[in-house]
């Protein structure tokens, strides 16, 4: 285990134990883990490969081919751009342009402050609304870059109780 990156490995094991004998095991231990940890740490691809009696690149595999799953820690706040094809033909090309300049990282990575993690969500059922975007648990719609630039500032104010 990374010394720099902790995680409960007791925890985990128990998620592990609790859902190991659910149909499709795998991916409820995922969200399970990503929930209480906060990602999918490396350490924790062999013990789901011993239980699910499945090698390590078959899990690797899963946690790789789903974006949803975050491979590292993330910042204290995360902003998902959503990517689907409703938001994209109404500016979240632009969106999301915008969003990486303001940030000064790209989609699956955090800024430097450790603030702010960035991702690419695919449909955040707000296509009436589009484009859309979420911080932390608060779905926004129609945003501009503007829009962008004030909710965020707003929303991580109001996480720090400020106003």
């Amino acid at each position: 285990m990374n010394a720099a990156i902790s995680f409960d490995k007791e925890a985990v094991l128990e998620i592990i134990a609790e859902r190991r004998l659910i149909p499709g095991a795998m991916l409820p231990m995922l969200h399970a883990i990503q929930d209480k940890v906060g990602y999918i740490p490396s350490d924790v691809i062999p013990l789901i490969a011993e239980e699910l009696n499945l090698s390590r690149a078959e899990v690797h595999g899963v946690v790789t081919y789903y974006h949803f799953f975050r491979q590292h820690p993330a910042g204290k706040h995360v902003v998902q751009i959503c990517r689907a094809e409703a938001c994209q033909s109404n500016g979240g090309n632009a969106l999301a342009d915008h969003a990486q300049k303001k940030l000064g990282c790209h989609f699956h990575e955090t800024t430097s402050d450790g603030e702010l993690t960035l991702e690419p969500v695919y449909c955040l059922g707000q296509c009436g609304c589009a484009p859309a975007m979420m911080v932390d648990d608060d779905i926004y719609g129609r945003v501009t870059p503007e829009k962008f630039d004030q909710l965020l500032a707003r929303s991580v104010a109001a996480k720090r109780g400020e106003k």
